[in-house]
């Protein structure tokens, strides 16, 4: 990935800020030409409408857990990808149904795409990831890598 800030710049803001404001703001601007480019018709027209998730994240000592709510989604309509430190999350749900003796006049519910983009605080291991999906709610569990797992350091005594 190309970036305009410099590494040394953009490490010390980190420690500054805690976090990088400037990858935060790369993933914001990633996260929205996504789901430009992924709604985009082709034929000039504007895109659809693609929602953005509400999630929690938090982490234990071993591992990361993301919360995502997806009302109305089968587990077979939703992709993950976990890619570095990023997780990304697109989910897309149509409803067919045909009632003849039935006109309607709009049909909003139950209908519609999502996706979300979330920077992880850590890495993780990514072929450990394990993602459930109940009640419209999806838990991914993603077990931290042994760098970024804290380890306890003893502090020995140094005689005079």
């Amino acid at each position: 990935m190309t970036t305009l800030i410099p590494r040394r710049a953009s490490h010390a803001l980190a420690s500054w800020f805690g976090s990088d404001p400037f990858r935060a703001l790369q993933n914001e601007l990633d996260e929205a030409l996504d789901r430009f480019s992924l709604r985009w018709s082709g034929n000039g027209g504007l895109p659809e409408a693609v929602s953005i998730p509400s999630i929690d994240l938090s982490e234990t000592d071993r591992e990361l857990h993301l919360t995502v709510d997806l009302p109305g989604m089968k587990a077979e309509e939703i992709g993950v990808e976990v890619t570095g430190r990023t997780v990304k999350i697109r989910g897309e749900h149509k409803e067919e149904k045909e009632e003849t003796g039935r006109t309607y006049h709009r049909i909003e519910r139950r209908s519609g795409s999502v996706f979300r983009s979330v920077e992880l605080p850590c890495a993780v291991k990514e072929d450990k990831v394990v993602a459930e999906c109940k009640d419209g709610v999806l838990t991914l569990t993603l077990p931290k890598s042994e760098e970024a797992k804290s380890h306890r350091v003893t502090v020995k005594a140094v005689a005079k």
